[in-house]
């Protein structure tokens, strides 16, 4: 417990209290100045006007009592100048006594310590025993998808915030945050940086720069994961010492020209920047357009005594839904499948014999940073590119690249019309502006119903807002760093299938140990879908219900953040 005396010390060791204080004291002394003129006011009076005669201690007593409105009624004016002094007496004390003596006391001492009170709720420095935990620099949309992860996981975290009121705000939200300088070494220091699983730097390009440096002061051995928004930023990072540099918007614009050019009937074999893949995995998606799949259910498609391959699910409208044997394939179905590379390749000839390419140009609405890396992306794939782009210096940056490029609004029909959308098979919207990429949703979905949609979103709350519009698929710059830093730290590439659902592996609880597959009721009770297990070196594909699940096994599966918790809660 602390001691007056200790809590006072504290607070005139503030800086703001110092600074205010000489204005608090010149304030007393008039108060004090004031009150003893009352009271000589007062025995002027009470003597030449009353007849009466009083000590000064009275007169003081008188005045305080009359200036804050208590007003015993012992001593008393009868005279009207005195009444008139006491209602002079009365306000005055009203404006000084109980509207500026407060303020003034809250502004200058009670907010400060208050404030202080609040600073010192965010830790300034982690225990010495702290160890394998994850330092992120600011808390924002990827900060809050990694610290849902990072509980499922149980990885221990801290973000780093200067401000040591937003810090201490964060630790009342239930976020733990530490505060300190970003640029300080000793900052790093009393974060425990040599113990740490790895940091991640995710402001701006420059400060970014500047923690990786002062960091590497510290540790050459701590992972250091940043974030840039411009290609020009990746060397100077990579050469200030971080181990990896993302540049998400340029990855979001490939990931999105990937789903955008689906359909082909080609299977892709997914690499850095398309889906990804996990551990000895190869995670694809083709659609059934001109495959000999169309029409059949999953279950008649014989994909996985074909090929090996299992089908884990299926794109419909935007969403990942599981495919289940009954399911029907038709035109418009993406499959999701995972698999070895040889597998992979066994599929990709079996649609190769039905290959039919169509030459429709892709429609690019927004030649920013994520529409650029799309259109690029894109061309690589050989594909005809049209872009719609109102900034005609943003346009420039496209010459020679794009097929065709339309300065003017997307808003505007004659735009699109000119830009091809009639001939186009699919548009990718790159607006950095979410409502304007949903309502292009709903403009070009309503122009061509049966458009491929694909668009970005910023904010994950806008997801089905953007669905509901009309996409048919949407991808947020938060669930793209979220998910490839959790790659980083679990050493794979990324794998982006769905906002909300991941591959991911785990030891086999001993609840399961010498059961069978069938019987381990994982599916049926937590929702998740087992594509591979583990056993030593060896990783199995081929699945059958009968598989007994051995201890030491390492179980590979597909779902839900929601799911991989409810399979932690049944069986850990």
């Amino acid at each position: 417990m602390k001691h007056p005396n200790s809590t006072l010390a504290n607070i005139f060791e503030l800086g703001e209290v110092r600074r205010n204080l000489p204005a608090l004291v010149k304030y007393l002394a008039f108060l004090v100045g004031i009150i003893l003129l009352f009271a000589a006011i007062f025995q002027l009076l009470m003597v030449r006007v009353e007849g009466q005669s009083h000590s000064w201690i009275t007169a003081i007593y008188w005045t305080l009592v009359t200036m804050s409105t208590l007003g015993f009624g012992d001593v008393v004016f009868t005279s009207d100048i005195g009444r008139i002094f006491t209602v002079v007496v009365l306000v005055s004390g009203t404006v000084l006594l109980l509207v500026v003596l407060p303020f003034t006391f809250i502004r200058f001492f009670y907010a400060p310590w208050l404030e202080a009170q609040v600073r010192h709720r965010a830790p300034r420095h982690l225990p010495s025993t702290t160890s394998g935990h994850v330092l992120i620099s600011r808390y924002d949309e990827i900060a809050s998808g990694l610290i849902e992860r990072f509980a499922v996981s149980g990885i221990p975290y801290h973000v780093i915030e200067p401000d040591p009121v937003a810090a201490a705000h964060l630790v009342n939200e239930g976020i733990s945050a530490v505060t300190g300088d970003l640029d300080s070494r000793t900052s790093y220091e009393q974060f425990q940086l040599d113990q740490a699983r790895l940091l991640v730097a995710n402001r701006d390009d420059a400060t970014n720069t500047n923690i990786t440096l002062t960091v590497r002061e510290v540790s050459n051995n701590v992972p250091i994961v940043g974030l840039v928004d411009h290609e020009d930023s990746i060397d100077i990072l990579e050469l200030s010492g971080c181990t990896h540099v993302l540049p998400l918007k340029v990855r979001l614009g490939e990931y999105l020209a990937n789903r955008a050019s689906a359909g082909s009937g080609n299977v892709d074999i997914i690499g850095s920047f398309k889906i990804g893949s996990f551990k000895e995995l190869q995670v694809a998606e083709f659609s059934a357009r001109y495959s000999p799949l169309v029409g059949l259910a999953v279950r008649d498609t014989h994909l996985r005594e074909r090929s090996g391959l299992n089908i884990v699910g299926i794109w419909q409208r935007g969403q990942l839904v599981p495919a289940f044997p009954h399911t029907e394939i038709d035109e418009g179905t993406i499959l999701v499948v995972v698999g070895t590379a040889e597998q992979l390749a066994v599929l990709d000839n079996m649609l190769q014999t039905n290959e039919h390419k169509l030459d429709t140009p892709t429609l690019v609405i927004g030649a920013g940073t994520v529409g650029t890396a799309a259109t690029r992306a894109l061309k690589r794939k050989g594909v005809s590119v049209h872009v719609v782009e109102r900034d005609t210096r943003t346009s420039d940056q496209l010459r020679g690249v794009a097929d065709q490029i339309v300065v003017g609004d997307a808003n505007d029909r004659d735009v699109l019309m000119k830009a091809g959308l009639e001939e186009t098979g699919a548009a990718l919207l790159s607006m950095n502006d979410d409502a304007i990429n949903i309502y292009l949703s709903v403009y070009c979905r309503r122009l061509k119903p049966d458009l491929r949609l694909v668009s970005r979103i910023t904010h994950n709350r806008n997801l089905e807002a953007i669905h509901r519009a009309g996409a048919d698929f949407a991808l947020s710059y938060a669930s793209l760093g979220t998910e490839a830093i959790i790659s980083a730290i679990e050493g794979h590439d990324p794998v982006i299938l769905d906002q909300n659902v991941d591959l991911f592996s785990l030891q086999l609880p001993s609840a399961l140990e010498n059961k069978t597959l069938a019987e381990s009721g994982i599916g049926s009770q937590t929702g998740l879908c087992v594509v591979a297990i583990q056993q030593g070196d060896t990783l199995e594909t081929h699945l059958q219900g009968s598989l007994v699940l051995e201890a030491g096994t390492e179980l590979v599966m597909i779902g839900r953040i929601d799911q991989h918790k409810a399979f932690l809660e049944t069986f850990s």
